[in-house]
């Protein structure tokens, strides 16, 4: 059983999923607390980093973190990250097709996407105000040619 994650609602909620990569992560924490709109805002990322969670799937976190109901989406630093370049995390919309009240609904808010991480403030923030659906963020994706998310 994975532990409970107590969040902040204000920040972007990243948990690492591999600890097999250990020379990658401090990458991928220097790019988390890099400023983002343009260097004029500061990062609010609340980052899960217990090897407990080393190797949980997306839906092993769903799992986890759904009696959080204002939580929209969660950041997987998994092993795609830890390998790939620009360290891409993978955001995971906190939904199931259960939660939904037609496949159309569970389409335009549910599943996974690839992001840089800087793009992970975009994401959170848009989806905290409800400004955009995670739909918007998986089309943004289909725009580069390597299918991350970048910005909007």
């Amino acid at each position: 059983m994975l532990p409970a994650v107590v969040g902040r609602h204000d920040a972007a909620l990243v948990i690492r999923t591999d600890f097999g990569h250990a020379a990658a992560w401090p990458a991928v924490r220097a790019e988390l607390s890099r400023p983002w709109c343009d260097g004029d805002l500061e990062p609010q990322v609340h980052v899960v980093d217990d090897p407990a969670w080393d190797g949980a799937s997306a839906d092993d976190v769903i799992a986890a973190v759904r009696a959080d109901e204002e939580l929209t989406v969660v950041f997987l630093a998994d092993s795609t990250t830890m390998r790939g370049h620009g360290h891409p995390l993978l955001a995971v919309a906190v939904l199931t097709r259960n939660d939904c009240a037609s496949d159309e609904e569970f389409e335009a808010a549910g599943g996974t996407v690839r992001t840089v991480p800087a793009g992970i403030e975009d994401i959170h923030a848009n989806l905290s105000i409800a400004n955009l659906d995670f739909a918007d963020v998986v089309d943004a994706a289909r725009t580069d040619p390597a299918g991350i998310f970048r910005s909007f």
